[in-house]
């Protein structure tokens, strides 16, 4: 098996990059998602709901892959900013939960001066195992 490129069903073509990407031992990594929905459209201009879309994108990639939210084994966040991260703790657990549960894998974060999209507050990478029985 060559790596395997994961597009959810329905989801507007990636240019330049590839959403997800499943390696010959069920690896799968996403490219960074931020928090638009399946049409590149943002619906959500908070922190919060962009942060619970990109949570739902990647577990769209995951489940994709033939995964679950269990199967995913780090994160790492890049956040425009921090003060607003920090002010929201209690929603950002809140939406985490509705999304992943209680499965908390490793996770970094790191706060960055911008993002490529302008409308983007959040995204996130993701790496998972996904073993196939």
């Amino acid at each position: 098996m060559t790596h395997q490129i994961i597009q959810p069903d329905g989801w507007v073509q990636a240019k330049g990059y590839a959403n997800g990407v499943l390696t010959e031992d069920g690896t799968l990594y996403t490219g960074g998602q931020i928090g638009w929905n399946k049409d590149q459209v943002f619906v959500a201009k908070d922190f919060i709901g962009q942060m619970e879309q990109v949570l739902r994108n990647i577990l769209d990639i995951v489940e994709a892959a033939g995964g679950t939210a269990s199967d995913v084994v780090r994160l790492t966040w890049f956040v425009k900013d921090k003060k607003e991260y920090m002010a929201h703790q209690r929603e950002v657990g809140e939406a985490y939960r509705r999304v992943f549960g209680k499965h908390f894998p490793a996770m970094s974060m790191l706060v960055v001066a911008d993002l490529i999209e302008d409308e983007a507050l959040v995204e996130i990478e993701a790496t998972a195992k996904i073993t196939k029985s």
